[in-house]
């Protein structure tokens, strides 16, 4: 199958590209950049795969949460795109694609990302037998110092949320983690393999039904929160 995915619900904006067998995609750290780099990263791997955008089966989006900028910009392009080939649209989590940058092992997964305003992101994880992924609790919105998690043996985590609250989250955790990687960002490669799996098992939307999350209702602060943030 030819499947595109997009991915820019962070600072990392990214496209993928299924063709056959083979994934194929574009990454790089481009914040405000991300209306710009998308669609020429999709027309570059389309000519890299060697073919048009008619011979796609489906789009696939990570739906957030994230930046709510990054969030609305990448599902709007996913539907105008599925919309104008006739395509289904697949949305992935992005906090799912983040768990994938973590190592293959038996560990939990924490992805949290950093949610500005004193919040994270965050959800978490484990890989079953045969190496899929498997949620241990919901998607939320909420202070490292709140975050309570599932019981685990060990945890490996994954996100910017780690960068910014390492501390608080290490309390949660109960203990250092077996891997942390608090630079990396959810990609598109990832949303590309989560949604192959999804598209196969009849999980694709029609582009209007393709919708963000955003867990977050409130994305700004009023001028005098800021002033109270300080």
């Amino acid at each position: 199958m030819n499947l595109l995915a997009i991915e820019t619900a962070t600072e990392s904006c990214s496209v993928a590209l299924v063709h056959g067998e083979t994934v194929i995609a574009r990454s790089e750290l481009a914040p405000r950049r991300h209306a710009e780099r998308v669609l020429p990263m999709a027309d570059e791997l389309l000519a890299e795969a060697g073919i048009g955008k008619h011979a796609l089966d489906a789009i696939a989006v990570g739906r957030g949460p994230g930046a709510f900028t990054g969030v609305r910009l990448a599902v709007s392009l996913a539907q105008g795109m599925a919309m104008a080939l006739d395509l289904p649209v697949v949305t992935i989590s992005s906090l799912a694609a983040l768990a994938l940058e973590a190592p293959e092992d038996d560990a939990a997964i924490l992805a949290v990302i950093d949610a500005r305003m004193g919040e994270i992101y965050a959800a978490s994880y484990r890989r079953d037998g045969n190496g899929d992924l498997l949620a241990l609790d919901e998607e939320r919105v909420c202070t490292a110092d709140s975050l309570v998690l599932p019981h685990a043996a060990s945890w490996n985590v994954v996100g910017s949320g780690w960068a910014t609250y390492a501390d608080a989250l290490g309390k949660s955790l109960g203990g250092a983690p077996r891997f942390v990687d608090g630079a990396c960002y959810p990609q598109a490669r990832h949303i590309a393999v989560l949604a192959v799996s999804e598209f196969k098992a009849g999980k694709a939307h029609a582009p209007e039904l393709a919708l963000p999350v955003y867990l977050r209702d409130k994305v700004a602060l009023t001028l005098a929160e800021q002033g109270k943030s300080r």
